[in-house]
């Protein structure tokens, strides 16, 4: 299926803009609203998959927690791998970790040390894209253990936070279904 124009317009009329939250000066972009309509949900995942363009995947990778949600979800309709990558400590087996800088200090993300075998193909998919951090840290992840990158699709992006410009200088092609500038 391919996404129209009038279905992105259905997904974003399920958007819901929350102000001062998680503090004041913050607008939020509440995903929630679309999960539970199905079509809304089911056209996220149809974006998701065309933005491929037809490239072949071996694995997605979903970020912690809401890449959790698409990235589980595009998997099980692709029939294709999907392999989590959650802050430290969730993880039960060997695993393999990267260090990576926050606005105001700095994080670490893990991955199980066998998930990503050596030259495998993997899409990073994650809901929303702002500065662009965990992403980028997920992309050394993937690369330590061997994994070919062949983009990353998110629902959202706030452009005004560029992280689409940091995760293309670092060669990544970056689809986004919903733009938003909450400058």
């Amino acid at each position: 299926m391919s996404v129209s124009s009038q279905d992105i317009n259905y997904v974003k009329e399920h958007i819901r803009l929350i102000p001062d939250f998680p503090k004041e000066g913050i607008q939020f972009v509440d995903i929630t609203t679309t999960l539970k309509d199905a079509r809304a949900f089911g056209i996220t995942l149809d974006y998701m998959r065309d933005s491929l363009n037809g490239r072949k995947i071996d694995i997605i990778v979903g970020l912690e927690s809401r890449g959790f949600i698409y990235g589980a979800a595009l998997s099980a309709a692709m029939n294709v791998g999907f392999v989590p990558i959650r802050k430290p400590g969730k993880l039960p087996a060997d695993v393999i970790s990267v260090d990576y800088d926050l606005e105001y200090g700095k994080d670490t993300i893990e991955m199980h040390k066998d998930a990503i075998k050596p030259g495998q193909k993997i899409l990073i998919v994650d809901d929303l894209l702002a500065t662009g951090g965990t992403a980028d840290a997920a992309s050394k992840l993937i690369r330590k253990a061997g994994g070919d990158i062949v983009g990353a699709v998110f629902f959202i992006e706030l452009t005004s936070l560029e992280g689409r410009k940091r995760l293309e200088a670092d060669g990544i092609k970056v689809k986004s279904m919903l733009q938003y500038d909450l400058d």
